[in-house]
């Protein structure tokens, strides 16, 4: 069953705009993170160039919407999202709308919930076999 994350795509840096990071992701088809600035910074990059290709993915607007996609890519330097500190990528098959808050498995909610803007893996419950569910509905 394929691994589960949340993924903030959210910089470290406070003077850019989350909103415009998260739409620029799900508008290229993209999951990312910010510069590697440090010594777990870079070891967080090591977490996310790692996970395997196949792995989903959630991440959350501002607003509260959240949106399940799936990693296709290997790691790549995108230089072009450095306004919004999104310039480690991979490319990521994201679902077109918001998923119905009822649909969110709860270990997803929870997650985000505890707040932090790093890659993180989800874990608790069936949560990989429930986001797997809610993929299948709303990608065909």
């Amino acid at each position: 069953m394929p691994a589960v994350y949340r993924a903030p795509l959210r910089t470290r840096r406070d003077d850019v705009d989350h909103a415009s990071a998260v739409d620029r992701a799900l508008r290229l088809g993209l999951v990312g993170m910010g510069e590697a600035t440090d010594e777990r910074a870079a070891r967080r990059l090591e977490r996310f160039v790692a996970a395997p290709a196949g792995s989903f993915v959630w991440t959350r607007r501002p607003g509260g919407e959240l949106f399940v996609g799936r990693v296709t890519g290997p790691w790549r330097r995108d230089d072009d999202g450095a306004a919004v500190d999104l310039v480690n990528v991979r490319d990521c098959d994201w679902v077109a709308e918001p998923v119905d808050p009822a649909l969110v498995p709860d270990a997803v909610t929870q997650t985000f919930a505890r707040g932090g803007r790093n890659l993180q893996r989800i874990h608790p419950g069936d949560v990989e076999e429930q986001t797997e569910d809610v993929w299948e509905r709303l990608s065909a």
